[in-house]
C-alpha cells in the first residue's frame, strides 16, 4: 500500500521559531493513520538499505520509532538479518542516552515516555562512538543538512560525544518526504547530517 498522496504532497511552511515549526510538523504527523506509518516505514527501509553507508557498516546506532514517527521496525530487522550489530538507545534520567544491542522485536520492553528499549546489558553512553553509521530521529532537515529535533537535547549530546571522541560515523536522519525543507532554524551548537532518507528517496549534504 503506497503512502497517502495527500500527506506526501503536504507543503510545510513556517515563519517563526523552532517551537512553532515543531508544532506544525507534529500536527501534520498526527493526521497520519497506522496504515500510513506502516507503508512509509516499509518504503523507508528499502531506501535506507540502499545506502552504501549501511551496506558496509558493521555497527549501526539506530532507534525504535514510536507513535507517528517514520517507521524503523522493518529497517531494524533487515539490518539484524544482515548481521549488522544494531545499537538502540536507552533514555537516562538526565535525558542522555545509554545503548544496548538490538536482539529482535521480542526483546524490546516498554520504557518511560512511551519508548521501547532493548532488555539486554547496557553498554554505556560512549558505545555510540564505535558505530559506523548513526540513524537519527528528527522532525525536519534543510538544504544545509541542519536537522530539527524534538528539542529534548538527547541527540545533541550524542552528536557532541561523537565530535569529542574524534569518531566520524555517517549521520543519517529518517523523515517523511514533506519534512525536507528549504531552511530550518539553527543555532551555533547544531550539527549537520550527511544524508536524509525519506520514503521517496535520499538527499545528501556536504558537511
Amino acid at each position: 500500500m503506497p503512502p497517502r498522496k495527500e500527506f506526501v504532497r503536504t507543503v510545510i511552511k513556517y515563519d517563526g521559531t523552532k517551537a512553532e515549526l515543531r508544532r506544525g510538523l507534529l500536527a501534520v504527523r498526527s493526521a497520519l493513520t497506522t496504515d500510513d506509518v506502516v507503508a512509509t516505514g516499509d518504503a523507508l527501509a528499502g531506501r535506507a538499505l540502499e545506502l552504501p553507508e549501511l551496506a558496509e557498516a558493521g555497527t549501526v546506532a539506530a532507534y525504535v520509532s514510536v507513535g507517528r514517527e517514520p517507521g524503523t521496525r522493518a529497517l531494524l530487522e533487515a539490518l539484524r538479518r544482515r548481521g549488522v550489530r544494531v545499537l538502540l538507545p536507552v533514555l537516562l534520567e538526565d535525558n542522555d542516552l545509554d545503548w544496548a544491542v538490538y536482539e529482535g522485536p521480542d526483546r524490546l520492553v516498554r520504557a518511560g515516555r512511551g519508548l521501547l528499549e532493548p532488555d539486554g546489558p547496557r553498554l554505556g553512553p560512549e558505545a555510540v562512538t564505535g558505530a559506523d553509521a548513526v540513524l537519527l530521529p528528527g522532525l525536519a532537515v534543510d538544504g544545509r543538512g541542519m536537522r530539527l529535533g524534538r528539542g529534548g537535547g538527547s541527540y545533541d549530546r550524542v552528536l557532541e560525544r561523537l565530535a569529542a571522541s574524534g569518531s566520524a560515523p555517517s549521520l543519517v536522519v529518517l523523515l517523511y518526504d514533506s519534512e525536507v525543507l528549504d531552511q530550518v532554524p539553527a543555532e551555533a551548537h547544531d550539527r549537520a547530517v550527511d544524508a536524509a532518507v525519506t520514503p521517496g528517496g535520499v538527499r545528501r549534504f556536504s558537511r
